[in-house]
């Protein structure tokens, strides 16, 4: 997978790479993102393509839960943050739902993942987590389309069940975003047996 200005880059002009698309060899995924024909796709393509469409944003609530395995739910957009600055890309496809963090949480638990030869950055599972409370509600402009509060008790759940979070980890990302005061008796309940 590669965009226009990576195969320039690389010596291989535009008419060549349109030649190539017309012959067959290689497919048109979006605008300006190339792929070989007969490329194997992974599980996260979806992820791979919006990494390289939108290389400062970072895979986030709905679609890193499932990306972790902490949900059964199939997204269906992928999910990316980008700074509270950022210019917000025109992307038709893959489907995205873009949200923005600001300075203080966008930088925090960022991991980056191999997918298909991409880097794909992904924030992760205690900040998934953290986050899927952030956007735990339904009202207002700012949360539309939110994935809402039982998505966010699965992961909590999910996260702790299988080990891939930790409470403490869990309430640091909670005590920096603003959210530990809603988040403790959530993780007290689901911690209180353990």
């Amino acid at each position: 997978m590669a965009r226009l200005n990576e195969f320039v880059q690389a010596g291989v002009t535009a008419a060549t790479v349109s030649r190539m698309t017309e012959k067959g060899l290689i497919l048109r995924l979006g605008r300006g993102l190339y792929q070989l024909a007969d490329a194997k796709l992974d599980a996260n393509h979806s992820l791979a393509e919006a990494a390289k469409l939108v290389p400062k944003g970072v895979v986030c609530l709905t679609s890193a839960l499932a990306f972790h395995g902490l949900t059964d739910t199939i997204p269906s957009r992928v999910w990316m943050a980008i700074a509270a600055r950022d210019r917000r890309p025109a992307v038709s496809y893959p489907p995205l739902q873009f949200v923005r963090f600001g300075a203080k949480v966008f930088p925090a638990g960022i991991e980056e993942h191999r997918i298909e030869g991409v880097t794909v950055r992904v924030y992760d599972p205690a900040k998934t987590v953290v986050d899927m409370f952030r956007y735990r509600q339904r009202e207002g402009r700012r949360y539309q389309k939110s994935p809402g509060l039982n998505l966010a008790l699965e992961g909590l759940r999910e996260a702790l069940r299988q080990r891939k979070a930790t409470a403490a980890d869990i309430a640091r990302y909670a005590s920096e975003a603003g959210i530990w005061k809603i988040l403790q008796p959530y993780l007290d309940a689901m911690t209180a047996n353990a």
